[in-house]
């Protein structure tokens, strides 16, 4: 949420604290936490967590806001790699392990964005990746039929496996993903049965 005013200093304290308590408590119980935890771990009431964020989407979004940097430098260190394979490859292989490491970005990845600066940072990574995606499809290494929206299908499903795998094999996500990759390798290519889903319908899917 955004401040129109620098805050008093104990008004500071309890926003750092409550910003800390979120990324803690979201890391550990998902992005549906109960709010009253966030404020008893900050050591708040739960009505000076609403004063200072009124929504849960408002505390989401703080609490991610020092990972924004990480998805559009991925995407740039991207950009820069000569091989168009390699730069698409390396695209999705680093946004998968930074979910990995990181369950506050996994779980956003399954819904909208919190807020209008997490929105222009994700736009921003997308506008680069659409790039490394007809780089790669120009090369003739990429099939020509998957578009930026299909991304979505796989951090869905690597959520999914990191879920069921986190605990027992931390790594199994890279076997899954490198069976995902090869399969959108341009000669394993073979007819889709039904098209893409278009933007509009993504953003329906995450608000649900």
């Amino acid at each position: 949420m955004p401040e129109d005013k620098p805050l008093r200093s104990d008004a500071r304290r309890n926003r750092d604290a409550l910003v800390t308590a979120a990324r803690q408590v979201f890391t550990e119980r998902g992005l549906d936490a109960p709010l009253k935890e966030v404020a008893a771990r900050a050591g708040v009431a739960i009505g000076t967590l609403y004063n200072r964020f009124p929504t849960r989407d408002d505390l989401i979004a703080a609490a991610v806001e020092d990972r924004l940097e990480a998805g559009s430098r991925i995407a740039e260190q991207a950009r820069e790699i000569d091989d168009p394979w390699d730069s698409f490859a390396y695209l999705v292989e680093k946004v998968c392990e930074l979910q990995a490491s990181d369950r506050l970005l996994s779980d956003l990845a399954l819904r909208a964005a919190p807020s209008p600066a997490v929105a222009r940072a994700q736009e921003y990574g997308h506008e680069v990746m659409r790039e490394i995606i007809t780089r790669a499809q120009q090369a003739g290494v990429l099939r020509t039929d998957w578009v930026l929206e299909d991304i979505a299908f796989i951090t869905w499903s690597h959520t999914r496996v990191l879920e069921a795998t986190a605990h027992i094999a931390p790594d199994a996500w890279r076997r899954n993903l490198a069976l995902t990759l090869d399969g959108l390798r341009a000669p394993a290519a073979h007819p889709l049965p039904v098209p893409p889903i278009t933007e509009a319908q993504l953003m329906q899917a995450l608000r649900k």
